[in-house]
C-alpha cells in the first residue's frame, strides 16, 4: 500500500510577506530592496543602546486590509511584543512582533479543490513584525557577512490552519494567497528576492485517525515549486522512518535543492523558548471602526469573486478565468479588450496563449503591475475582430500579432500595408484549387476512393498557393464540391 494510502498529510503554513511601504517599520529607513549592503540603515535597525522605536501607520493600514481581503476579524486593540533570540542577523538580540493579540484573527483563503468546488483554508491569525537582516555566507571565502538593509522592513506574518492535505493543495494556498496580497497592492510576492517566504509544518497520521502527529519545520524554500517539492518529499520520508519502526522528532529541516531532500537543522523552538514579553518601547495598538471601516470601503474586487463574475458575466470556463484573474493587470487588461469588441473566449484565447507568452518571454510579469503593454488591449480587441469579420485567418493573426509586438501598430494598418486581407472571393480561391486537383490527379482518384483523409493535404496546398490568405472555411467548401465531382 502506498504511504498516500496508509496516511493523511496535515499541513499549515507561515508565510512571511514584506509590505510595500516607502520606509521600515519602526524607523524612517528606506524599505526598498536591492541597494548596496548596509546603505539603508540607521541606529533604530541596527538597534544601538537608547534608541527608541517610532510606528509607521502605513504598516497598520495595509495589516488591516489583508485583514479584511481574508475575512479575518480585526482587533481593535492589539500589542506589540518583543520575540528574543540571538543571531548575527538580529542587531537587538530581539524582534517586535506580535503574540497574545495579534492585528487580525480567523479568516480563511479559498483555493480550486478540483469538480469545480472550492475548499476553504482557515487562516489562525495575521500579525505584523519586522524583519531581520540577511546572512551572506561563503561570499568571502571562510567569512560569513550580514547585510541590515532589510532589518526593520515590515512584515505580515500569515498563519494558516492546519487545513491542507497536499502538496498541491499547498501550492493552490500559495498561489492564491501571493494573488490576493498582489491584488492588494501590498506585497509584490517575488519569492527569489525574498518578499514572499513560506515556512511549512508537516506531519502525518494513519488515514481516518484526528490525533496530529508529530509536527517538522521546514525552511528554505523560494519558489511554489520547490514548497511543493519539499512538502512531497517530507511526507515521504516521515512515512518511512513510520514504517521502519522509527519514531519522528519534532524538529526544524532545511530544504536543499540540489539534492531535493530535506535535512535537519535543528531541534524546533517552543513559543516560551522565545521569553516573549510586551514590548516596553510601544504602546499597545488602538485601532478605531471609522479607520476599518475606511480601508473596508477601498478594497478591490478580490481574485476569487472576480473569476466568478468573468464565468458569470463572460460565460468563461472555469480555468480561463481562474488564469485570467490571476493578476490584477492581467484581468484589467482583459476587460479592456472585451469592452471594445464583444468576444470573450476568443480575446481570452489570444491573452493566455500569446499575450502571456510574450510577457512572460521579455520578464514583464517580475513587475507587480504591467504598466508598458506589448499590446495594447484595444489592438489586441481589433485583430480579434479582423478574424472574426472574416478579414485575416487565425495563421496570418498570429504573424499580425508578431508585427504588433514589435512594432506597436494598429493591426487593421499592419494588414492593409502588407497586403494580408483574406482571400474570400470564389473565383480566386477556386483557380488555385483548380491548379493542385490539376497537379495531384493521382491524389484526387485516392479521394474519390474512399481516402477521405486526404482533403487535409488539399486544404494545405490550396493555403499554400495563396500565401495563407485564403478563407479556410471556403476552401474547405469548395474543395469538397470539387472533388465530389
Amino acid at each position: 500500500m502506498a504511504a498516500n494510502e496508509r496516511y493523511e498529510a496535515v499541513i499549515g503554513l507561515e508565510v512571511h510577506a514584506e509590505l510595500l511601504t516607502e520606509s521600515k517599520l519602526f524607523c524612517g529607513c528606506s524599505a526598498k530592496f536591492g541597494a548596496p549592503p548596509n546603505e539603508h540603515t540607521c541606529p533604530v535597525c541596527l538597534g544601538m543602546p537608547g534608541v527608541l522605536p517610532v510606528l509607521n501607520r502605513r504598516v497598520v493600514e495595509l495589516a488591516i486590509t489583508a485583514g479584511l481581503a481574508t475575512s479575518c476579524t480585526i482587533a481593535r486593540s492589539s500589542r506589540w511584543a518583543r520575540k528574543n533570540y540571538f543571531y548575527p542577523d538580529l542587531p537587538k538580540g530581539y524582534q517586535i512582533s506580535q503574540y497574545e493579540l495579534p492585528i487580525c484573527s480567523g479568516g480563511a483563503i479559498e483555493i480550486p479543490s478540483g469538480n469545480g468546488e472550492r475548499k476553504r483554508v482557515r487562516l489562525t491569525r495575521i500579525h505584523m513584525e519586522e524583519d531581520t537582516g540577511k546572512n551572506i555566507h561563503d561570499a568571502h571565502g571562510d567569512a560569513s557577512l550580514v547585510d541590515f538593509n532589510r532589518s526593520g522592513v515590515p512584515l505580515l506574518e500569515i498563519v494558516s490552519e492546519p487545513d491542507l492535505r497536499s502538496a498541491d493543495e499547498a501550492g493552490a494556498y500559495l498561489r492564491q494567497l501571493r494573488s490576493v496580497l498582489r491584488y492588494l497592492e501590498i506585497c509584490d510576492g517575488n519569492m527569489e528576492e525574498g518578499s514572499f517566504r513560506c515556512d511549512a509544518n508537516v506531519s502525518i497520521r494513519p488515514r481516518g485517525s484526528t490525533a496530529l502527529g508529530t509536527k517538522v519545520e521546514i525552511k528554505n524554500m523560494n519558489s511554489f515549486r520547490a514548497v511543493e517539492k519539499a512538502i512531497a518529499y517530507e511526507i515521504g520520508r516521515q512515512a518511512r522512518v513510520l514504517d521502519e519502526g522509527g519514531r519522528l522528532v519534532q524538529e526544524t529541516r532545511h530544504w536543499d535543492p540540489d539534492r531535493e531532500l530535506t535535512r535537519s537543522m535543528r531541534i524546533k523552538e517552543q513559543a516560551d523558548d522565545y521569553r516573549y514579553f510586551p514590548e516596553p518601547d510601544l504602546l499597545p495598538l488602538t485601532v478605531g471602526d471609522d479607520w476599518v471601516e475606511r480601508v473596508r470601503a477601498g478594497l478591490p474586487e478580490l481574485p476569487a469573486a472576480r473569476a466568478e463574475r468573468f464565468e458569470r458575466e463572460y460565460g468563461l470556463p472555469a480555468y480561463d478565468a481562474e488564469v485570467l484573474t490571476a493578476r490584477k493587470d492581467v484581468a484589467d487588461y482583459y476587460e479592456a479588450a472585451v469592452r471594445a469588441h464583444a468576444n470573450p473566449k476568443a480575446i481570452s484565447n489570444w491573452v493566455m496563449g500569446e499575450l502571456l507568452r510574450l510577457i512572460k518571454d521579455r520578464h514583464l510579469d517580475d513587475a507587480l503591475v504591467i504598466r508598458e503593454w506589448p499590446v495594447a488591449p484595444a489592438y489586441l480587441a481589433a485583430l480579434v475582430e479582423l478574424i472574426d469579420g472574416g478579414q485575416i485567418s487565425g495563421k496570418i493573426a498570429k504573424s499580425v500579432f508578431e508585427e504588433m509586438a514589435r512594432t506597436g501598430a494598429d493591426p487593421r494598418r499592419i494588414v492593409v500595408d502588407q497586403g494580408l486581407t483574406q482571400v474570400s472571393d470564389d473565383a480566386a480561391i477556386l483557380a488555385a484549387i483548380d491548379g493542385i486537383l490539376e497537379a495531384n490527379g493521382d491524389r484526387v482518384a485516392q479521394y474519390r476512393g474512399g481516402k477521405t483523409q486526404l482533403l487535409g493535404f488539399f486544404v494545405g496546398q490550396v493555403m499554400k498557393a495563396t500565401g495563407g490568405k485564403a478563407n479556410p472555411q471556403k476552401v474547405n467548401e469548395l474543395l469538397k464540391e470539387r472533388l465530389a465531382g
